[in-house]
């Protein structure tokens, strides 16, 4: 999805942290914005902080709601005419041993990270399908995804899950004008640590109240981290390019090489080939929209080398 110009994109969590800075980037490349958000205070804040005027519509959203969600796309289409851009954005986290889960902990962080995600491409694909336009979905997950540390298993799990949802509906909606994006990010400065705040009180029951204690007062290490205006113009860069994996960290090479290098050394050589169960469930054996990720990012590398090169 090349031309953004006057096309219009829905965000969830879209009014602080990453969600914001996406929005920013978006708003700049002359896109209309829906951003959807749990908190009024940070919507008024971020509709102050955008300033786009009749082109930003802010709406109070649970992702959790179905049919909040429904209404809310009813708004943005209401407003804009068409969606055209999905960014499942909103996220909740806690962290720690993995025995001291309980089910709301499970229940709370998959019902944001994953069951979000999968309201929002059941509510709007739909509709950008029905437009004929094109469109792109992004899915915010996270280098925890894809080099997972001990100590963030419920995390780890559902980003991993919105990784492969991207995965699998690449190959399935590229030839139909939807692009497909898996957005993993490092360590930004987001407010993702206080979203305890707005946890639910029938899910209240925690396994981690004093480790959110230690994450709320772990701004210290902000400067560590990469600022949303950042990663929003790294996710525009990866729309504009149609990248099915967009990183921002150079840190991960080595965990992301080791996890590829761990997964093929697994693979059982040694076994004869069944050549008819090859032939038969193709399908299975390799993902073409991955074989061509590594196309299109060998092309990338090598006009930034270009570009280096000539400055």
């Amino acid at each position: 999805m090349q031309d953004l110009q006057g096309k219009t994109a829905f965000v969830t969590g879209g009014a602080s942290g990453i969600g914001l800075g996406i929005a920013k980037a978006l708003l700049g490349a002359g896109m209309n914005l829906t951003i959807a958000d749990i908190r009024q205070d940070h919507l008024d804040e971020a509709v102050a902080e955008l300033d786009g005027g009749g082109r930003v519509l802010a709406i109070k959203l649970d992702v959790t709601d179905r049919e909040a969600f429904a209404a809310a796309a009813d708004r943005a289409e209401a407003k804009f005419g068409k969606i055209h851009m999905l960014l499942n954005n909103a996220g909740v986290a806690v962290v720690g041993p993995t025995d001291l889960a309980t089910y709301a902990d499970w229940d709370w962080v998959m019902g944001v990270n994953l069951g979000g995600a999968i309201n929002g491409i059941v509510t709007i694909l739909p509709r950008i399908l029905a437009h004929g336009e094109g469109g792109h979905i992004v899915n915010t997950a996270s280098m925890s995804a894809l080099v997972p540390a001990a100590g963030t298993t419920i995390y780890s799990s559902g980003k991993a899950a919105v990784v492969s949802m991207m995965e699998c509906m690449r190959p399935e909606l590229e030839s139909r004008g939807v692009i497909c994006s898996a957005f993993c990010p490092g360590a930004v400065q987001s407010n993702i640590a206080e979203a305890g705040k707005t946890r639910p009180e029938e899910l209240s029951a925690t396994g981690y109240a004093e480790a959110d204690k230690r994450r709320q007062s772990g701004d210290q290490f902000f400067h560590l981290y990469q600022t949303k205006e950042e990663v929003g113009q790294r996710v525009l860069r990866g729309i504009v390019n149609d990248e099915l994996y967009i990183l921002t960290h150079s840190e991960f090479l080595d965990g992301v090489r080791e996890r590829g290098e761990a997964t093929t050394a697994a693979v059982q050589t040694h076994l004869p080939e069944n050549e008819e169960y090859k032939r038969t469930f193709a399908i299975l054996f390799r993902n073409p929209a991955i074989a061509d990720e590594i196309e299109r990012q060998t092309a990338l590398r090598a006009d930034q080398l270009s570009e280096i090169s000539a400055a």
